[in-house]
């Protein structure tokens, strides 16, 4: 079965653009003009993947973004944006999007990014490891879920797959870096705030005490290591 595409973009010509490309490199699409219809779309339909643009009439792609997770709606999100901010990229991968790209684009670089998104969310509902425990967590990959002490836990998809990467390099030593690439599958031009944010939001979910985390370690001048609690 085809994997099928949301695009949502008020511009008739870059929709149809995307459209063709998207269809052409084998997936399905469906297509929105504004932020309500986005969302009446996302909560009705079952997409594999959202492209989001940022400025749209009603609502825009930030608040877009915000409702579906606020809904729980957890469909992976390539967020467009004209603007060569770097508040608004950070702030739309906090919100919960995936990735984002900035206009002007090749469709191309579009397809790659959407194909590369689908894998690594595929790869984290790996199915050959149903759970990871550590300590009084338990991760799992296919729900996108933990438990802490059998109170079920939910994040945003970034926080979770940043959980299963730690956690999946238990005691290994983290740079940054390295978990922007892997994680994000992004070059963040030397800013890893966001990767502090969201071991922050992390820390909040599942340490019984922030300022003295016993799973996420902070390793000074290196970076982060997900550890079993003594």
């Amino acid at each position: 079965m085809k994997k099928k595409i949301l695009i949502v973009d008020d511009e008739i010509s870059i929709v149809t653009l995307l459209k063709f490309n998207v269809e052409q490199a084998g997936f399905e699409t469906d297509v929105a003009y504004n932020g309500l219809e986005a969302i009446n779309k996302a909560e009705k339909n079952a997409y594999d993947l959202i492209v989001l643009d940022l400025m749209l009439p009603e609502l825009d792609g930030m608040e877009v973004c915000k409702q579906l997770r606020r809904n729980k709606i957890e469909t992976p999100i390539l967020m467009l944006t004209a603007k060569d901010d770097e508040f608004d990229k950070i702030l739309g991968l906090e919100l919960g999007a995936d990735d984002y790209l900035t206009k002007p684009f090749s469709p191309k670089e579009v397809v790659a990014r959407i194909k590369a998104i689908l894998r690594r969310s595929e790869k984290a509902k790996d199915p050959n490891q149903s759970f990871i425990q550590i300590a009084n967590l338990t991760i799992f990959p296919e729900r996108y879920e933990a438990e802490m002490n059998d109170e079920t836990l939910t994040f945003t998809r970034k926080e979770f797959e940043l959980l299963y990467y730690l956690a999946n390099h238990k005691g290994k030593v983290l740079s940054r870096d390295q978990l922007l690439s892997a994680v994000w599958n992004y070059d963040f031009v030397g800013d890893t705030r966001i990767v502090d944010v969201h071991v922050s939001h992390l820390r909040e979910k599942i340490e019984p005490d922030t300022k003295r985390p016993i799973y996420i370690k902070t390793i000074r001048g290196l970076g982060y290591k997900m550890e079993e609690p003594t």
